[in-house]
């Protein structure tokens, strides 16, 4: 017990000085138990390797000095199993081992121990010299420059080809073999003198030709029906028209009717004709006609209204064209709506009776396009000054019966012989004929003094701006035909 040491004995005199640094241990001790607990033979007998502090000594011992190092030997002073290196050897100490480490030797791990390549004698150890540059690859010959031809002049090529054109310059030339057997000029008899040669054939000039113009095609002549109706539309109206498109029912094409009408008449009449947008509700006619080239609306010309209708002849139009918007090919003027609702309540009876004789000084035609609510002031006021009302739908029972429920108004309030003699035109949405179509036919001759149909077009379906020159004919002969209808009882 107690590290060997009889228990009987006790553990001696505690005063005394015991061992340890080099002085003699306490008789208490048992120096060899101890010898042999720190020398790590009871770890080592029990296969738990050598002690860690074995290489300190016994307790007996004490501590002592580390041997003194060699000279000329650079060794790791905190590793305990590096072997001593040589003097001449450059040694990382904080690099990795090269080497595995050997079981059962006392290794610190807290070191990096490396031995690095002796250096050869005569060499100079340069740790921070340059690594020498690496040995020239061969370059690829480089590509042939395209400027070589410039230097060495161009290859002879193979002469071409004679072209399959060649007879028509040069004419045909048999074979050799072909001439002798067949001559294809007489032989000189033998003794008579040899023929004269011909004359030769002073070289022609080539002639120059210039290409002929193509001429225009010519117009496809018009039928009966729209020879006709253009000369109508070129008479002389007597005094300026309004016409009238209307249906309170929205989407039966009353802008788009109210733009052809107005590029129709104005294709044959050349000047004179107006589109007036005077829809309640923020209208789209000027979106849909005419040149933006400003954005003054009715708005503008009703606040400066007294100062333009002091005006007259040439300085009158100047003055009013400021206000207006025009076709593309000239052919007509607009006058835009106001985009504001609010608007609508300054255009009372009065105002747009002005509006209407103001723009009787100056254009012949005018097609107004008018709102949806029959109950409005302005619409009320375009239907007194009309003298032309324009019933427009489309082949839809909707349609129509808005349109129809329209006449009767107008019969109530006292513009009956307006609503007799209105023109139906019937717009097409759709290639094909609607079988309701010869019903709305049938029923609105009987009511109106005329009906006229306009087929459908496909440059009229996008809804955006509409241009006359991109109908196609069939669609502009009926549109031609349909302004005749309108007009026909104001020519003289």
């Amino acid at each position: 017990m107690g590290y060997g040491a009889d228990p009987a004995a006790g553990y001696g005199d505690l005063s005394a000085p015991r061992g340890g640094y080099g002085t003699e241990p306490a008789s208490g001790y048992d120096r060899a138990g101890v010898d042999e607990y720190d020398s790590g033979a009871e770890f080592s007998s029990r296969g738990y390797g050598s002690s860690r502090y074995a290489e300190l000594g016994s307790l007996s011992d004490g501590y002592r000095d580390p041997e003194p190092e060699p000279p000329g030997v650079a060794v790791d002073r905190y590793s305990r199993s590096a072997a001593p290196e040589p003097a001449d050897v450059a040694v990382d100490r904080f690099a990795r081992p090269l080497t595995p480490e050997q079981p059962g030797a006392a290794v610190n791990r807290h070191t990096r121990p490396a031995v690095a390549a002796p250096q050869p004698p005569g060499i100079p150890d340069d740790r921070y010299a340059r690594p020498p540059a690496p040995a020239p690859r061969s370059e690829p010959d480089p590509a042939e420059s395209r400027y070589s031809l410039l230097d060495r002049g161009y290859p002879p090529q193979e002469p071409p080809l004679p072209s399959r054109y060649a007879l028509l310059d040069t004419g045909y030339q048999p074979e050799p073999a072909y001439r002798a057997a067949y001559p294809t000029a007489p032989q000189q008899p033998p003794g008579l003198p040899p023929a004269p040669a011909p004359a030769p054939v002073a070289a022609a000039y080539p002639v120059r030709t210039r290409a002929r113009r193509p001429e225009p095609e010519p117009e496809p002549k018009q039928s009966g029906e729209v020879q006709q109706a253009t000369e109508t539309l070129r008479r002389d109206l007597g005094r300026p028209q309004v016409l009238a498109f209307a249906n309170p029912k929205g989407g039966v094409h009353k802008t788009t009717a109210t733009v052809l009408a107005a590029a129709t008449i104005g294709s044959v009449r050349g000047r004179g004709v107006l589109a007036w947008d005077d829809n309640e509700l923020r209208g789209t006619l000027g979106l849909r006609a005419g040149s933006a080239r400003h954005a003054r609306t009715i708005r503008h010309l009703v606040s400066d209204l007294a100062t333009v209708e002091i005006r007259n002849g040439a300085d009158l139009n100047d003055c009013l064209d400021q206000y207006l918007r025009h076709a593309a090919d000239g052919s007509y003027d607009v006058l835009a709506g106001e985009e504001s609702p609010r608007f609508a309540e300054r255009l009372d009876q009065h105002t747009v009776g002005r509006v209407i004789e103001l723009l009787r000084r100056t254009h012949e035609v005018i097609c107004v396009d008018t709102g949806n609510n029959v109950e409005s002031a302005n619409w009320r006021a375009v239907m007194q000054a009309a003298d032309q009302l324009v019933l427009t739908t489309v082949p839809r029972e909707d349609a129509a019966f808005s349109g129809d429920w329209m006449l009767e108004v107008l019969h109530e309030v006292g513009l009956g012989d307006l609503a007799d003699n209105a023109v139906t035109l019937i717009s097409c949405p759709t290639p094909g004929r609607s079988p309701l179509q010869d019903d709305l036919e049938r029923h609105f001759a009987g009511r109106t003094r005329a009906v006229a149909v306009v087929p459908y077009d496909p440059a009229l379906e996008a809804g955006s701006s509409i241009e006359y020159q991109n109908l196609q004919p069939g669609t502009r002969d009926a549109w031609l035909k349909a302004a005749a209808t309108m007009l026909e009882p104001y020519t003289s």
